[in-house]
């Protein structure tokens, strides 16, 4: 052990360290919702697995057949992916507190080829303004903050009347709702401002003019509060995407839309990153920008008669007749 060839081992027990250490210490650091995700995965997944083992009996082998079972059992990419990332920090965290001393077993995990489930859609114009004339206020200005500016909708039901600046035209995300609580944004980078366009103005110069509360929230409870993102949707966003032919509506759709829209108009990658509030650009791209078939049909052919300047068209036509010919 003095020469360095022997690693001394801990003898508490996964589920000691988390109740112990992981949860007291890890979990505060983190936001509200990543808790609540934590700790549900940690109670019905993890713990089960894993919870009378030493930290230092768990391997990569161990963790890799646990993973590999959720897939066999119906868990989804995702949430596998999340086991995996939830492990690697309780033992990052194992290691940086002092009881653990191996090498991270999480990080050697490997997940099946992910495959999309469903589509990723957006709405196109003509839909958005059918979505708008079904919806009931104030859900309909609140979508259509979501279109026009790409709020989060944990954003768009914690936005207050002061981030609202009518004169600059401009929208300051300060803060978010997360079931019916106020917080900081999702990232360091959700923390922005935005421009406000003068349709979405409209809009809310509308509901505040309708608005008996005027200061506070933009769009509070009757007690005053924030909405629940999930009440919303299941009694509005649903059933009004089922009316205008489009089940898959969600609030993600809305900033999906936004996002492929500011695309299609000729946003550089960079300015749709900032007004998403991404970390990375990869996100702006990958996830939330989709492709509109008739928009990159006619992008494709632009390039094409930017590429042949039309020479080539020219060349395939045949020759007009002689006139002789054309007698005959």
């Amino acid at each position: 052990m003095n020469q360095g060839k022997l690693t001394p081992l801990a003898t508490i027990t996964f589920a000691d360290f988390i109740e112990r250490y992981f949860v007291p210490n890890a979990l505060p650091t983190l936001k509200q919702s990543t808790r609540k995700r934590y700790q549900t995965t940690l109670n019905y997944h993890l713990k089960p697995a894993f919870g009378q083992k030493r930290l230092c009996d768990i391997s990569t082998l161990d963790i890799q057949s646990f993973v590999l079972s959720k897939f066999d059992s119906g868990s989804g990419w995702e949430v596998c992916n999340h086991l995996r990332n939830l492990m690697s920090k309780i033992f990052a965290c194992a290691k940086k507190w002092g009881h653990f001393a191996g090498d991270n077993p999480a990080t050697g995990i490997d997940l099946p080829e992910k495959v999309e489930v469903r589509e990723k859609n957006a709405l196109t114009w003509e839909q958005c303004q059918k979505l708008l004339a079904v919806l009931p206020e104030p859900i309909r200005t609140m979508a259509q903050v979501g279109i026009h500016a790409g709020l989060r909708v944990g954003e768009i039901l914690g936005l207050r009347w002061q981030d609202v600046d009518f004169l600059k035209r401009e929208i300051r995300i300060q803060q978010a709702a997360y079931r019916g609580s106020i917080g900081s944004p999702k990232t360091k980078g959700s923390k922005r401002t935005l421009p406000l366009p003068p349709p979405l103005a409209a809009a809310l110069r509308r509901h505040y003019d309708a608005s008996p509360q005027r200061d506070g929230l933009v769009f509070p409870t009757r007690t005053g509060m924030p909405f629940s993102d999930c009440t919303l949707l299941s009694r509005f966003i649903k059933p009004a995407g089922k009316q205008i032919g489009s089940p898959w509506l969600s609030w993600h759709t809305l900033r999906r839309t936004h996002a492929t829209l500011l695309s299609h108009v000729g946003a550089s990658p960079k300015e749709a990153q900032a007004q998403l509030g991404h970390a990375h650009m990869s996100t702006t791209m990958d996830i939330y920008t989709q492709p509109i078939p008739s928009h990159q049909r006619a992008a494709v052919e632009r390039m094409s008669q930017l590429v042949t300047n039309g020479d080539e068209l020219a060349a395939t036509q045949p020759e007009p007749p002689l006139g002789s010919l054309c007698i005959q």
